[in-house]
């Protein structure tokens, strides 16, 4: 099957709700994104970004917080918690070592195994946090109860603690969220929730929840190699654990982008389809998941465009319209007062100019502050 890049990208922003108007998502069930986690880095950025998907009201409570892919904050239904600690789980050994890094290296050095050592730690982390505990103070309280191939030198720090891949990706397993909110970071026990310590693994995950999975619904067509680096798993274990039913397609005019892909074959339709584009455009906050796709020549082909909007530092959001990236925006609060200063890439209509605006207004409000004015374009 052979695709264009346009329908590849209204493809994308169909899947992720981002051509739905402001309130016209039924509820929490009805964002197909919080199945696979909303990143919450920045303010107010994960309400932003369901604002952005229809959502621009619902109960905190309903939802939980959680650190879980790539160790990045994630905000879920609270209701699946226990299918998003298993989705989120490693697969395997070589799994469980690729997502935390260095960290593994003193634990095999040790004889211990590395999903054996995120239970000891996960455990831990459990017995600690009776109460909620700000994170500083659970580092200290881990620190003092771990064995050194658990910890490290931190120069920093200037002290030694837990790994900071460790300490994060374990939380869940220990049936602890994060308050939202709250820096420096606040953990608490999971109400009514009993912690898996690692008891299942993602290749046990529900269909619905998959890690692999959703990617493909999301981020598709794409090879096993962009899965992988999404979720800083090993290529071999993605391949392992591939879905039986993809389909190959190849994307004809993206001369950046070349090879074989692979769809969920369900969605072929959808992919194929060619519906009629309304216009609509998003300030992507720069963590939002439409950005996350690992194949990001796809999104944006210019190298210097490509440099500004995915910067280590400092790193903007998206101007997005269609799906397509036509510049990016930055914002700047004194005080309750919001500025969104934005620059084009593309040449853009006064209707875009106008929704931009009217984005800008509503991200104030999403982030309680008043929009004092919109400036570039």
């Amino acid at each position: 099957m052979s695709v264009t890049r346009a329908q590849v990208l209204k493809f994308r922003w169909r899947a992720h709700q981002l051509d739905r108007e402001p309130g016209s998502a039924a509820g929490l069930a009805d964002v197909d994104l919080l199945d696979f986690g909303v990143q919450d880095t920045g303010p107010a950025a994960a309400r932003w970004a369901l604002t952005n998907r229809g959502l621009t009201d619902y109960d905190e409570a309903d939802t939980l917080l959680a650190w879980t892919l790539r160790v990045s904050p994630h905000l879920y239904r609270r209701a699946d918690v226990a299918a998003i600690a298993t989705a989120s789980s490693p697969f395997s050994e070589p799994d469980a070592a690729k997502r935390i890094f260095d960290a593994a290296k003193p634990l095999t050095a040790a004889g211990i195994s590395v999903t054996d050592g995120l239970a000891v730690v996960a455990r831990e982390q459990r017995r600690i946090v009776a109460k909620p505990m700000v994170k500083g103070a659970l580092s200290t309280a881990l620190t003092a109860a771990l064995d050194p191939p658990y910890l490290r030198e931190c120069g920093p720090c200037g002290c030694v603690h837990c790994w900071e891949s460790s300490f994060r990706i374990v939380g869940l397993q220990a049936g602890l969220e994060l308050q939202p909110g709250t820096s420096p970071p606040v953990l608490q026990r999971i109400p009514g929730f009993r912690a898996p310590l690692y008891g299942r693994s993602g290749a046990d995950a529900d269909p619905q929840f998959s890690v692999i999975r959703n990617y493909l619904r999301f981020f598709g067509p794409a090879r096993p190699a962009d899965v992988a680096a999404f979720l800083d798993m090993p290529t071999k274990v993605v391949a392992a654990h591939w879905p039986q039913d993809t389909v190959p397609v190849e994307v004809t005019d993206a001369p950046t982008v070349r090879g074989e892909r692979f769809l969920l074959a369900g969605q072929l339709e959808a992919l194929t389809a060619a519906p009629e584009m309304s216009g609509t455009t998003r300030l992507l906050g720069p963590y939002d998941a439409y950005l996350q796709a690992r194949d990001r020549p796809m999104l944006v082909a210019d190298p210097a465009h490509s440099k500004d909007l995915w910067r280590i530092l400092g790193r903007p959001g998206a101007v997005a319209v269609d799906g397509e990236i036509v510049g990016t925006w930055r914002p700047k609060s004194t005080g309750s007062k919001l500025t969104i200063n934005w620059e084009a890439w593309l040449p853009v209509t006064a209707g875009v100019c106008s929704a931009v605006a009217a984005q800008a207004e509503r991200l104030a409000t999403v982030r309680g502050q008043t929009l004092n004015k919109v400036t570039g374009g």
